[in-house]
């Protein structure tokens, strides 16, 4: 899988089912038969994993030792709330309340690609985290892949 790209303003049905976007859907590896787990991410987001690359996570995830109090905590952390959902015949993703309760998601949605997952907003949360300046945004990847060799493939 080479990572999804995109960026989508989407809305729940009244029945909290997120259609996803056709652009999107066409990036998905046939493989998955339209699985995914959905999960907390980080800054109060959720991250919806194609089922592969969930099972691809969670076998790193369970090579932690659980005797090291902090590897511990990851572990219940990363895994509260995880969910399998599957496409319904109208591309539709039924979304877990307590999930979307987290995320303070209510009717409408952003959902932005990030490498092999999708990270799911709330807007403004999505927005607020997002308002950096250009000059910001420079500094920023300066300090993160300024010491990158450019012919690298790290």
């Amino acid at each position: 899988m080479s990572g999804f790209l995109g960026e989508h303003i989407c809305k729940l049905d009244s029945k909290g089912r997120l259609k996803v976007p056709s652009a999107l859907k066409k990036q998905f590896a046939p493989e998955i038969n339209g699985r995914f787990v959905i999960n907390r991410g980080f800054e109060q987001c959720l991250t919806l994993y194609p089922f592969d690359e969930w099972q691809r996570i969670s076998a790193r995830v369970n090579k932690l030792n659980t005797f090291e109090k902090k590897k511990r905590e990851f572990k219940r952390y990363f895994y509260r709330g995880a969910t399998e959902l599957v496409l319904d015949s109208s591309d539709r993703l039924l979304l877990p309340k307590h999930l979307m309760d987290y995320a303070g998601i209510e009717k409408e949605m952003i959902l932005t690609s990030q490498n092999n997952m999708i990270e799911v907003w709330n807007p403004k949360r999505y927005e607020d985290l997002m308002a950096i300046d250009s000059d910001e945004f420079a500094d920023l990847a300066e300090e993160v892949m300024g010491d990158l060799d450019e012919n690298s493939d790290d």
